[in-house]
């Protein structure tokens, strides 16, 4: 079956939408600020973890076709279980209510003043429309919010670029290229990989789209993931440029929280590019890219928990439900307090989420369930002490890790990993041929 036009573009910025969320928003500008001089390797590091990761995990379920599960279930049944149910939680209980909080702090308060719970209250509820309107989500998203999307923030980024002056400062980081790696993390997209990813796959499967065999559903992710991961390397590069070129023109104020230097600074460089009309661009963008990565994820999650109870539609309901009065409740809470609640929690599931993305793209005999079993179990292993290490931090610790290459930068897991998977790979009993 020849895949349409039509359904590619739809899907593919249905893809890039349901990534978008508020930190790949916030957080580029501000790193790209921070980085000056250093920027581009910056925003080499960022890519690693906030484009090439994740699209990575849209082509292992492009091969997969199936749910979150298929991801762990070489591990073991078990794991893959509480797997699939850590990242649903953490998903429902971190990056979808920050979505809603950045709305909040960014969009609605500095233009009507209202409370956080009036402001979750109404998101939710209308998250909870498009939910449980599933079937339409690829079209809606697709056709009509992810291309306004797109078009304001080029603008933003092409006018903002153009009226600078292309002057930078010194970088504030003395290791680019991991503090890159590591902001990555907080946008979350590896771990939205495998959760709106899953989405693509039971939305592809209504009728309305007309794609049923496996092999055009294949090619239509395939091609879907890398035009989405295009447009995000092209909007993360410009708005880390844009940052770092801007940081002799506009200065923040250091004693403010994180959240409120992220949201001051694109507001600044939205009204430099934009003028006065930047502020009401800049609200009606963060309200969008932040609305449509909410619906993702409780959908993702409510199609999971429908599945283990045998396609229930009620479950999807509940689910649905609960996810959004979670939203509501934990929403409330500011950007910057709900992303230091989120760094210990990506230090310990990023790591599993990574290798379980790249070993699910590997033909079948480097990805046996022996290799799964030992480099999860290692990558888990060599995860606790950055989170140990974030949350307590000892002397004692610090000498310990540091035989560990990479430790001192939070990615101790790396090289264990890797040794894991080529020691596994080489040492495998091999299968007895049958004549």
């Amino acid at each position: 079956m020849n895949i349409q036009r039509k359904e590619l573009l739809v899907t593919s910025f249905a893809l890039f939408s349901l990534f978008f969320g508020a930190g790949n928003l916030l957080l580029p500008p501000l790193l790209g600020y921070n980085a000056g001089d250093d920027w581009f390797w910056v925003a080499i590091g960022f890519m690693i973890t906030a484009v090439v990761i994740p699209i990575i995990g849209i082509l292992a379920h492009a091969r997969l076709q199936g749910t979150l599960y298929d991801f762990g279930k070489k591990v073991s049944p078990t794991f893959s279980l509480i797997y699939c149910v850590l990242i649903y939680i953490i998903s429902v209980a971190i990056p979808s209510p920050r979505t809603a909080a950045a709305t909040h702090e960014i969009a609605i308060h500095p233009a009507f003043g209202t409370s956080p719970l009036l402001t979750s209250a109404i998101y939710f509820a209308l998250v909870l429309v498009f939910v449980l309107n599933r079937s339409k989500i690829l079209n809606l998203i697709g056709k009509f919010l992810t291309p306004f999307i797109v078009l304001m923030l080029l603008a933003v980024i092409g006018i903002g670029l153009f009226s600078s002056e292309f002057t930078t400062g010194i970088s504030q980081f003395e290791a680019p290229l991991v503090s890159g790696i590591l902001e990555g993390y907080q946008t979350f997209d590896a771990i939205g990989a495998v959760v709106v990813g899953a989405v693509i796959i039971v939305s592809l499967n209504f009728k309305n789209m007309e794609v049923e065999q496996y092999s055009s559903k294949r090619t239509l992710i395939r091609k879907s993931g890398f035009i989405a991961g295009f447009g995000l390397f092209i909007i993360y590069a410009g708005l880390i440029a844009v940052g770092a070129y801007y940081s002799s023109e506009i200065s923040i104020n250091a004693e403010l929280s994180n959240d409120m230097q992220r949201a001051n600074l694109l507001r600044d460089i939205s009204i430099k590019s934009l003028g006065e009309f930047g502020n009401t661009v800049l609200s009606i963008l963060i309200s969008l890219a932040c609305f449509t990565t909410a619906v993702g994820i409780i959908a993702g999650a409510s199609d999971y928990f429908k599945g283990l109870f045998n396609n229930s539609q009620t479950v999807f309901v509940v689910t649905a439900i609960f996810g959004c009065i979670l939203g509501v409740v934990v929403g409330q809470l500011n950007f910057n307090s709900i992303i230091m609640v989120a760094i210990p929690v990506l230090l310990f599931i990023y790591p599993i989420t990574i290798v379980l993305i790249l070993l699910n793209v590997l033909p079948e005999k480097f990805s046996t369930s022996l290799i799964f079993r030992a480099v999860v179990l290692v990558t888990f292993v060599f995860s606790i002490p950055d989170v140990i290490g974030f949350l307590n931090p000892s002397e004692g610790l610090a000498e310990l890790t540091s035989y560990i290459p990479f430790a001192k930068h939070s990615l101790g897991w790396v090289v264990p990993a890797f040794l894991t998977f080529f020691i596994t790979f080489l040492v495998k009993p091999k299968k007895k041929s049958v004549e």
